[in-house]
């Protein structure tokens, strides 16, 4: 079984590679991207999709994440999680929760607006939009 916190490290390793719609590598990923690539990094599943636009469906993301991962609800925060946000409306975007440095949670992700994948302190606003959280298969969570 793979840790939570190897979930994060993985993730980590991406920090500043560049955001690129529907890329899956080193040289660009967007949020789904990341999500693939982490997940491919230590064989927890072979899936991926690029099914999606640049303002990808809440719907679509939300089946695809109940297909492959288990939904929890949005105030069960821990490390290793993937997480579905919503910027307006509709849930678009996705990240992994990882330990702040300084206590509580931050987020990892490839951010458009950062141009590239970063990690910032999960505060408040950012933690209004998680809107659901999944467990990756395979990786062994706290009960």
């Amino acid at each position: 079984m793979i840790s939570p916190d190897e979930v994060v490290t993985v993730a980590r390793s991406y920090m500043g590679v560049p955001w690129h719609h529907q890329g899956r590598n080193r040289a660009g990923m967007d949020c789904a991207g990341l999500i693939v690539c982490v997940a491919h990094d230590l064989s927890l599943s072979e899936f991926d999709t690029r099914d999606y636009g640049r303002l990808p469906s809440g719907d679509q993301m939300r089946s695809v994440l109940r297909e492959h991962c288990v939904e929890l609800p949005a105030t069960a925060l821990a490390p290793g999680l993937v997480a579905l946000m919503r910027f307006e409306t509709d849930p678009q975007h996705l990240a992994i929760v990882a330990p702040y440095l300084y206590g509580g949670f931050s987020i990892v992700h490839a951010l458009v607006q950062s141009r590239r994948v970063v990690e910032h302190r999960l505060d408040d606003l950012w933690r209004s939009r998680i809107v659901a959280l999944y467990q990756l298969p395979g990786v062994e969570y706290a009960a």
